[in-house]
């Protein structure tokens, strides 16, 4: 299937040509024709699917460029996460020959110049966080009561962020008849009551990725036992030389410790976390993409749906304490069919959460840090397949240790091991019975 197919107007075909996007990826195939439709939809995909455009292109679709109402709410749970969605709306919007009024409300902007343009005119199309959305609807500055479409994605991420009782809030500032359309990458229990309170026999959707992780990532397993993980990951990341590399932590105090050890000794390095201050958090997302920085120590504030482009390595300082995480963090390298490798720290405490990622469909190489590079080593399970294959004693062997075992006498060790080399001197001297007796058989068969 083509994106022609759709039938789309001739500016949203043009924009996608400008994208370079020919075929449609499964989540928009499966998609874009019900929300088209007009049905309420909740999708649940993976990063990296495609999600932005499966709800942009049918709002553009079905947008009048001659309203004056707002005509679509989009949310989404980071103002970094927002801007991107704007950008996209930016770049559709270029293209059709008629003005689109776009509006970004985030945290951190000029509220009150935001104020002074919606008294002028509404915007056709809204992208934001929730807070101050909610704020502007609240003061009655901006109305939304009219809008078609109301968009909340990365729903699950809104949860956990504690966002969804605003977006609740939104969501019923908005006409009964709206379509709303839910995008996450898990649908977990705690979001049932919104959907069940907002949405009209949605569309449930699940689309499945053909593969966890892209194959054009190398996806490595490092151990951290007995070493400095801060010199291991400035020795590691020396000897890479990376074009841009993402380095994800799990907590804020974590990410200002490895930030300050590896400015300290001479890299070029970005953070964003939570505590950052949004205008800081922008500047610091320009400098990355004018490519000021090497390096980024990041939070899972940046795993989720934020495109740096051209992230060559991504390096997990541990793995992450939700492990859908996992997926999120290592999808920031390998995109857009481009290579990248994936390096996971791990401790021997970390075994029971590496097996869980595995049963996901994620297999990883172990590698070790030798002399600044990553050497192929043993597979950290060695010892327990080496044991597997070593020879079972059979049942009357068994038998024999136990009951020696419980008695416990002085050389009880000594007799055990003499009655396995003795049952092991009888298997073999009837194996050799046995091989000279077909080799008797076999020269009376010749003659």
């Amino acid at each position: 299937m083509n994106f022609t197919d759709f039938n789309f107007k001739p500016s949203i075909q043009a924009a996608l040509a400008d994208l370079k996007f020919i075929q449609p990826t499964p989540v928009q195939e499966k998609l874009i024709p019900l929300v088209l439709s007009g049905r309420d939809i909740v999708g649940e995909s993976k990063t990296g699917s495609g999600k932005t455009h499966t709800f942009l292109l049918p709002i553009f679709q079905q947008l009048d460029e001659t309203s004056q109402q707002v005509q679509a709410v989009i949310t989404a749970p980071s103002r970094e996460l927002a801007t991107q969605i704007y950008k996209a709306c930016q770049q559709l919007a270029s293209f059709s020959e008629q003005e689109i009024r776009l509006a970004n409300y985030v945290g951190g902007t000029d509220k009150q110049r935001q104020i002074e343009r919606l008294k002028t005119h509404q915007p056709h199309l809204v992208v934001g966080t929730p807070g101050r959305i909610y704020d502007l609807v609240q003061s009655g500055d901006l109305d939304i009561h009219k809008a078609k479409t109301f968009v909340v994605d990365e729903a699950d991420m809104t949860l956990d962020m504690g966002f969804l009782d605003t977006v609740d809030r939104i969501a019923a500032r908005l006409a009964k008849d709206v379509q709303i359309l839910v995008f996450s990458a898990t649908i977990p229990q705690k979001l049932q009551p919104f959907l069940k309170k907002y949405l009209t026999n949605p569309m449930m959707e699940k689309i499945k990725t053909q593969t966890v992780i892209a194959d054009t990532i190398d996806n490595w397993l490092v151990s951290t036992k007995g070493r400095d993980k801060n010199g291991q990951i400035l020795e590691m990341i020396q000897g890479m030389q990376p074009y841009l590399a993402m380095i994800f932590v799990n907590t804020k105090t974590r990410a200002e410790e490895l930030h300050q050890y590896l400015v300290a000794n001479g890299l070029k390095v970005a953070k964003i976390h939570g505590n950052v201050p949004p205008r800081e958090r922008k500047r610091i997302m320009n400098q990355v993409k004018n490519l000021d920085y090497q390096y980024i120590v990041a939070t899972d504030l940046a795993a989720r749906g934020i495109d740096i482009e051209g992230v060559s390595h991504v390096i997990n300082d541990e793995i992450p304490q939700d492990l859908s995480f996992f997926v999120h963090r290592v999808g920031r390298t390998g995109r857009n069919g481009l290579s990248g490798t994936a390096i996971t720290l791990y401790k021997p405490s970390d075994d029971s959460d590496i097996r869980e990622l595995e049963k996901l469909g994620i297999s990883f190489v172990p590698k070790v840090l030798k002399h600044g590079e990553l050497q192929d080593t043993y597979d950290r399970d060695r010892r327990l397949n080496r044991e597997k294959s070593q020879q079972k004693l059979d049942t009357e062997m068994i038998g024999l240790v136990k009951k020696k075992k419980k008695k416990i006498k002085p050389g009880y060790k000594k007799k055990i091991q003499w009655a396995v080399n003795e049952k092991r001197r009888k298997e073999k001297r009837a194996e050799l019975r046995a091989k000279g007796r077909a080799e008797r058989k076999a020269k009376k068969q010749s003659f």
